[in-house]
């Protein structure tokens, strides 16, 4: 049986080693791009269950990576991270956009593979029944 995939989109690279490492050792399947062009890029050679996206990045941010692939592939989950405290509006604008869950970096590692767990054992997308929560 095949570990589930997860993509991580971030421009960071110590933050993106990290959290690989972190998901890895979880046992997730883990393909990692540093901006959203690239991402992109991966997910339409590789298909995923899950995206990771930081927002706030050069070279198509995470708010056109989360329109993109809404419009390309809405079945898959994706959680929006951002660090970006001059943007308080940015985690919710995502959510609008179709991601099912936020978060603020720096990441509580525990919270991130709880959250991680629960978008990829949810199955198809849950509207309406209050199930989808921030973090």
């Amino acid at each position: 049986m095949n570990p589930p995939s997860i993509l991580l989109i971030d421009d960071n690279d110590q933050i993106r080693a990290l959290l690989r490492r972190v998901l890895e050792e979880a046992g997730y399947f883990v393909i990692d791009a540093a901006n959203g062009r690239e991402g992109l890029r991966q997910f339409r050679q590789t298909p995923v269950a899950l995206v990771i996206t930081d927002l706030l990045m050069p070279d198509s941010d995470g708010l056109e990576v989360t329109m993109t692939l809404r419009r390309e592939s809405p079945h898959v989950k994706i959680i929006a991270l951002t660090g970006g405290a001059g943007e308080p509006n940015l985690l919710e604008v995502a959510k609008l956009l179709g991601a099912h869950r936020t978060m603020k970096k720096p990441l509580e590692m525990t919270e991130l593979l709880k959250a991680v767990q629960q978008e990829l054992q949810e199955g198809p997308l849950k509207n309406e029944s209050g199930s989808q929560e921030a973090l």
